[in-house]
């Protein structure tokens, strides 16, 4: 089969980007479909990659604010050419699932969520602080935009979801069905170590909406260490809030994460998310995982068994689930095998047989 890669934008590297790189494992020579791609900024490996961008890639500024260009997503994606492909494979959270297939091909839509800017624009604009004007302003573009994005749903052929929230909301919001195959991680690189530290671990970039502050709050509270790894605009509004038993990291270098998962005490979880790859990266190395109790950490945090879930967003309700921690014991090894499902070898495993299984190719 002749298969065409399709991505949102290639400005910053995250979960979505670990994804990609696994597709691209799976298939070298498909060409990469993307709005944008900053060169300098992505990893020099992908370089190397057949990657086509979109009228998009010449707009001013857009490598570093991709937001305000919103509107011209759908129209970027409508103008690829793919024709000759037989398998169009889009990795989607924004706009990316919306190209036109051609004639007797398949697109399979690997969807990380329903497009967040457009079902969660209350949420979003909160987030980054829109006032009420300009949020009134938006909402005719809103609107249209919700139009666009389940009529494009509606020309993907299967759905597969990352998780079990991302399931719901893919039928929710565009009344489809879909399979759950989970993401990718590198489980082989982290293993149990027979000392553990004296920290609290939280990792990722430090964003609001990622809600380090209620670690950075409780383990305050608490006085108990927390290390927090990651960098981001939230930095200085947590560190202004933290107490003398919280460390900040600053960006973590890939090689020291095996070790930084390995000996810590428990990684703490707090945001709402998809999905989550530190958490599992975490339980690969043995240690429990601290969530909150909602999102893609259903999927992955077994209350009791591999950790603990909170249900309240609020500072005080993981203060009483770190205390509670406190009182459990954890076997490494249990905790260890509750991430192989997850494995880089199982998502390949699933994903080959759901397209065999949706093309009636091998």
């Amino acid at each position: 089969m002749r298969i065409a890669l399709i991505h949102d934008w290639l400005n910053q590297i995250g979960g979505a980007e670990d994804v990609l790189e696994a597709l691209v494992a799976f298939n070298p020579t498909a060409p990469i479909f993307t709005s944008i791609y900053w060169k300098e900024k992505m990893p020099t490996a992908y370089r190397t990659w057949p990657i086509q961008v979109s009228f998009m890639d010449r707009l001013p500024g857009i490598y570093r604010h991709h937001q305000p260009y919103l509107p011209l997503y759908p129209l970027a994606f409508e103008r690829f050419d793919l024709s000759g492909f037989d398998l169009i494979l889009s990795n989607k959270s924004g706009f990316c699932h919306g190209v036109h297939k051609p004639l007797g091909a398949t697109h399979i839509c690997y969807c990380l969520t329903p497009t967040r800017y457009v079902w969660g624009f209350e949420d979003y604009a909160a987030r980054e602080g829109l006032s009420a004007d300009k949020r009134l302003m938006l909402r005719p573009l809103l609107q249209w935009l919700k139009r666009w994005d389940k009529a494009a749903a509606a020309g993907v052929d299967h759905f597969i979801a990352i998780s079990s929230e991302i399931q719901k909301r893919i039928a929710r919001f565009y009344e489809r069905d879909s399979t759950i195959i989970y993401p990718p991680v590198a489980t082989e690189r982290f293993k149990p170590q027979p000392e553990v530290g004296d920290y609290f671990l939280s990792l990722g970039r430090l964003i609001p909406y990622k809600r380090v502050d209620l670690a950075v709050q409780a383990c305050t509270r608490l006085n108990l260490p927390l290390w927090v790894g990651g960098d981001g605009r939230d930095r200085e509004r947590l560190e202004r809030m933290a107490g003398p038993t919280v460390k900040f990291l600053g960006r973590v270098p890939d090689a020291d994460l095996p070790e930084l998962m390995a000996r810590c005490r428990a990684f703490i979880f707090p945001g709402l998310e998809d999905f989550g790859i530190t958490p599992v990266q975490a339980l690969a190395a043995g240690r429990p995982v601290i969530a909150f109790a909602g999102g893609g950490a259903l999927d992955i945090v077994e209350d009791g068994v591999n950790g603990l879930l909170f249900h309240e967003p609020t500072a005080e309700a993981l203060s009483v689930a770190i205390e509670h921690f406190a009182r459990l014991q954890f076997e490494p090894k249990i905790v260890q095998r509750s991430a192989e499902k997850f494995d880089t070898a199982m998502f390949k495993e699933k994903l080959m047989a759901f397209i065999a299984e949706k093309t009636g190719k091998n």
